[in-house]
């Protein structure tokens, strides 16, 4: 399963040696840019899914982007995630390339979709609305306060 193209970006499964593209990625977390790989190849094998690396038609990696499986308060969901290298943020490359991994996921079958999100990143919570999620709860997670928004896929339809 890997997303649609858009109109700047494709979309492409990581590997090992995309270690130094992902290096220059804020990643947070612990797994650093290796264990992020290791990650990102085992949930390929495990769920058919993955973070997918997004690069512009012309092969210029631009960042990573797609679903993850998360605990969330006890309960398995799909997450949409998406991590855009610093130059190339406010260009719009986050929600595009989150809007074509959120119709892959809904014409895969995933009924709900999520994105977990600081409180303080502002950017990815307009990414996540203009996607179509909206916020559900506030939880705890990964050592400190977060924002679920999410959607039902198959009563929403695609977003505008």
């Amino acid at each position: 399963m890997l997303p649609a193209p858009t109109l700047r970006l494709r979309f492409r499964e990581m590997t090992a040696g995309d270690l130094a593209e992902i290096a220059t990625l804020e990643i947070g977390g612990s797994r650093g840019p290796e264990g992020w790989i290791e990650w990102t190849l085992r949930n390929y094998e495990q769920y058919g899914f993955g973070l997918w690396v997004i690069e512009t038609h012309a092969g210029d990696f631009v960042g990573d982007c797609g679903l993850t499986m998360q605990d969330v308060e006890g309960e398995r969901l799909v997450e949409v995630g998406w991590h855009v290298r610093t130059p190339l943020r406010r260009q719009g490359y986050a929600s595009e390339a989150a809007g074509s991994v959120r119709a892959a996921a809904r014409d895969v079958g995933v009924g709900h979709l999520v994105a977990i999100i600081r409180p303080s990143n502002i950017a990815s919570q307009r990414v996540a609305t203009k996607i179509g999620l909206a916020l559900e709860r506030e939880i705890h997670a990964h050592g400190g306060p977060a924002l679920v928004l999410g959607a039902d896929l198959a009563a929403q339809g695609k977003p505008e």
